[in-house]
């Protein structure tokens, strides 16, 4: 007679790299997404390699960097996710030295790079102001729902969220009879307005008539369909 044999134990569910570098430093997925100025689900989807869902590849790829960066991967723990073999830690004070003078070299190396190409005659006025701006992540935006689709209005905040901006935000508007989406902007934030306008693919730019923050846009979503 047989013994019935015992049931094999479920494999046990790994997590993903960024999953686990979260973890270590004791991040929740919300807080983790605050650093980053993305949404939460964002994050699942790059810890899950869900890449697809981001509006296009290049989205895709500033997310993740973002990710990284706010959690501060360095470039120990790069290499290491990759595979690739982890050189030993300087032991002499020397190479800390050495390896700041050489971040320091790229980074003025890459400075002087942007300086040269705005200098160029082929460049725009317009590339010149928006590589003065103030990055995204440093401007705040209130979504909101002009036209009684939250759905919609949810997607477009996700969108505006992608680029890296921090939503404050996402809630109805005080009437929903909009006809289009437009990016409005207080006193002195025009060109950060019409920046995330054109990134939002070319919608109008509209002043408040009040207002003292110039690093706060109001995005007021139309109907999908005037949408651009």
């Amino acid at each position: 007679m047989e013994f019935a044999r015992p049931l094999a134990a479920e494999p046990a569910v790994q997590n993903s790299p960024l999953t686990t570098l979260r973890l270590q430093r004791k991040l929740t997925v919300e807080e983790a997404a605050k650093r980053a100025a993305l949404w939460p689900d964002q994050v699942e989807w790059l810890e899950t390699g869900r890449l697809y869902r981001f509006p296009g590849y290049e989205t895709a790829v500033m997310a993740l960097l973002r990710y990284a960066t706010s959690l501060g991967i360095d470039h120990r723990e790069a290499r290491r996710l990759s595979g690739m073999p982890v050189e030993p830690p300087a032991r002499r004070p020397v190479g800390r030295w050495v390896a700041i003078g050489a971040a320091a070299a790229v980074v003025l190396a890459t400075t002087l790079t942007l300086v040269l190409a705005f200098g160029r005659d082929g460049t725009s006025a317009a590339e010149r102001q928006a590589a003065l701006l103030p990055p995204p992540w440093k401007v705040s935006v209130d979504v909101l729902n002009g036209a009684g689709d939250i759905n919609y209005t949810r997607r477009v905040a996700s969108r505006v969220g992608s680029f890296g901006y921090g939503i404050q935000h996402v809630t109805k508007a005080s009437r929903f009879d909009y006809r289009d989406t437009a990016v409005y902007f207080e006193p002195g934030g025009g060109a950060l307005a019409q920046r995330l306008a054109t990134q939002l693919g070319g919608v109008d730019a509209r002043p408040l008539p009040a207002g003292k923050n110039p690093r706060r846009l109001v995005v007021i979503v139309g109907p999908a369909h005037a949408t651009g």
